[in-house]
């Protein structure tokens, strides 16, 4: 002990230990993982990695360590972090490189109770860290406990109810040895091999399915402000690990799983299902027209095919937007893993699977992708100028495209260029990482590559075209839960903002899309309400020429709830604009107009006066009689608390 208190007197801190294995992990990520465990490990890795802006704070803050026996418990809480990011690591290597000679069925068991010990062993560490010790910022606070609550879902999902006493002692062995004792003498299993960082494979090996072509045209993905989806995790059921016995009594949470999936296969939900093939979707898209979901490439074969008519309802096809269903999406995916069902996959060893279940050979293509790839980072201007306009337009065309250019190691390549000086490989770049990241895959590996700043540059100083695209970027990565926290945190609000107030009709769409989702949550509402978004909101509103109306309310209701937002929008005299828009908006206005106002108005007896000084009660009960079903809704609300404010104060 002495030992090591004399090395932190000479400098030495202890949070540099798991400092370097997060920028390890981090590293290990963007070289890309691959095989079965492809999304475990993506997962883990995301979750490691955010934790690097805790410990630069910790090491920045000036706090001392103090006494002798302050020094070890701090130096207990180091050492247990470390130990678990070793573990996570190792894990991480492991997974990535299972020996194929191994039992597949006896590999992936022992994988996923270490996945599960690993999420335990993170959660517990940062469980008893000493916060309070530490000048931490609250972003990163809130940060650090959406990490925990992650981690804690994930270790219950890997299997079922947790035993603490169990995942405690099996969690307690040493990662490495564990995986050591695999060897082919074990039980017929073979060796899982660890390799060196500086020796994992560069390429990503995709296994999962994504949004094909024509999903995206450039610099309009976002323009239409889509609701958030609750992001449900994937995870593999998991039944024994090593030499560690699992007992298989009543109390276990291994044996049900394991006993009846022959007996018991579960039954396909009808809803998971697309009407056209029958078959369990992975790329669920909802078509405009009629609200019917459908299998991708399914529906769109079947519009490029000339039909007219939605094939489930026969409604006529006016509008031919197809929109991601990203909650289906993911609630297949959980469903998949629940049951230990092999997700609908799009790209394994060489080859895509197709919609209808045939392989598709893409040798030739993985390696014309990386001739182009390789020219991204070329000396040669021009020869670079033409790589990044070709990943461009590849990754515009077709989901297999962007799964074999992040294959091919594209994605960090991109993320450099986006800071370039040239304005044309600038503006394609950020433009191919947009097209990236409609894959769902794909948004970890830009997250993991330290996109976010970049893209904020491009944001506040790029072309107008560079703009309007990195702000709708911002909305596709956003679309993640922790990704909320961490651009929200980078300085892209004020940037969007200023898109919204400078930028032509297709950026202010871009830009209102963006600013929507980061603002579902909370702390980034206070961030856009100080960066100045009510006036820039306002302005939409009166604006005559805007056509960015409905936009603008969208925004305003996602705000209305938090208080100093509510009292910015009641300062900025937004009731008056927002009772004409009850006399004179188009329904979907008048809709988001009374959410807003119900929003205001709740508890705070000062704008229902207003309320009733202006003359709302007559728009308001036209409203409640006429109005779309939740227009008539927030309506009837609102005329309920202005009866019992005049009751009240008479």
């Amino acid at each position: 002990m002495a030992c090591g208190e004399a090395t932190a007197v000479a400098g030495d801190h202890p949070i540099n230990t798991p400092l370097r294995l997060v920028h390890e992990v981090s590293q290990i990520s963007i070289a890309g993982f691959c095989g079965k465990f492809k999304k475990d490990c993506t997962d883990l890795a995301r979750r490691v990695t955010l934790l690097a802006h805790l410990l630069d704070e910790i090491k920045d803050s000036n706090t001392h360590l103090g006494s002798s026996s302050s020094f070890s418990s701090f130096n207990s809480c180091f050492s247990d972090l470390s130990v678990a990011l070793q573990a996570a690591k190792k894990l991480l290597l492991a997974a990535n490189e299972l020996d194929p000679k191994i039992p597949y069925d006896a590999a992936v068991k022992k994988i996923n109770f270490q996945f599960q010990c690993v999420t335990w062993k993170l959660e517990k560490a940062l469980g008893s860290f000493p916060y309070d010790h530490f000048d931490i910022s609250e972003e990163v606070q809130e940060q650090v406990e959406l990490v925990r609550a992650q981690l804690r879902r994930a270790t219950e999902r890997y299997g079922g109810p947790v035993k603490s006493n169990s995942l405690s002692r099996a969690s307690s062995q040493p990662l490495d040895k564990e995986i050591d004792l695999l060897h082919s003498g074990n039980s017929g299993i073979g060796t899982l091999h660890l390799e060196n960082i500086g020796n994992i494979d560069h390429e990503v090996r995709s296994k999962v399915g994504g949004v094909p072509r024509g999903s995206v045209p450039n610099g309009s993905a976002c323009s239409q402000i889509v609701q958030d989806s609750k992001r449900i995790g994937n995870s593999s059921q998991l039944s024994e690990v090593g030499d560690l016995e699992i007992s298989r009594d009543n109390d276990s949470p291994f044996t049900s799983h394991e006993e009846s999936k022959e007996s018991n296969f579960p039954v396909t939900p009808t809803e998971f299902l697309c009407p056209i093939s029958l078959e369990l979707m992975r790329d669920p898209v909802i078509v405009a027209a009629t609200g019917q979901t459908y299998e991708r490439s399914y529906i769109q074969q079947w519009i490029d095919g000339g039909h007219t008519t939605c094939p489930k309802t026969q409604q006529q096809l006016h509008n031919l937007t197809l929109t991601p269903n990203y909650a289906l999406r993911n609630l297949i995916s959980d469903w998949c893993a629940k049951n230990n069902i092999e997700q609908p996959t799009a790209f394994a060893n060489g080859k895509i699977k197709k919609s209808d279940g045939s392989l598709r050979y893409v040798s030739g293509e993985i390696g014309a992708i990386e001739v182009i790839v390789r020219k991204l980072s070329s000396r040669s201007i021009e020869d670079c100028r033409a790589a990044v306009a070709e990943i461009r337009s590849l990754s515009k065309r077709s989901t297999d495209n962007r799964i074999l250019i992040a294959e091919a190691g594209a994605i960090p390549v991109l993320v450099k260029l986006l800071t370039s000086e040239d304005r044309q490989i600038q503006e394609n770049a950020v433009t191919a990482v947009l097209n990236l990241s409609i894959f769902d895959d794909n948004k970890g590996i830009i997250m993991l590559a330290d996109a976010v700043p970049s893209i904020v540059q491009v944001l506040r100083a790029g072309s107008m075209e560079a703009r309007e695209n990195a702000a709708a970027t911002i909305f596709s990565l956003s679309l993640g839960d922790e990704n909320k926290i961490l651009i929200g945190a980078s300085g892209a609000i004020p940037a969007l903002i200023d898109l919204l107030l400078t930028g032509n009709t297709r950026g202010k769409k871009d830009a209102a899309s963006a600013l929507f989702n980061l603002c579902i949550y909370q702390r980034n509402k206070g961030r856009a309400v100080r960066a100045g978004i009510i006036p820039a909101l306002l302005k939409m509103l009166t604006d005559s020429s805007s056509c960015m109306v409905d936009e603008a309310l969208t925004v305003l209701s996602v705000l209305a709830n938090h208080q100093e937002a509510k009292a910015a929008i009641a300062r900025a005299s937004t009731i008056p604009v927002l009772i004409d828009l009850l006399r004179t908006g188009l329904p979907r206005s008048k809709e988001n107009a009374a959410a807003i106002l119900l929003s205001l108005c709740k508890r705070d007896p000062e704008n229902l006066a207003c309320l009733c000084r202006l003359g709302a009660v007559i728009p308001l009960t036209e409203l409640a009689k006429s109005g779309t079903e939740r227009a008539k809704r927030k309506a009837t609300s609102l005329l309920e608390h202005l009866r019992k404010s005049q009751q009240h104060s008479s």
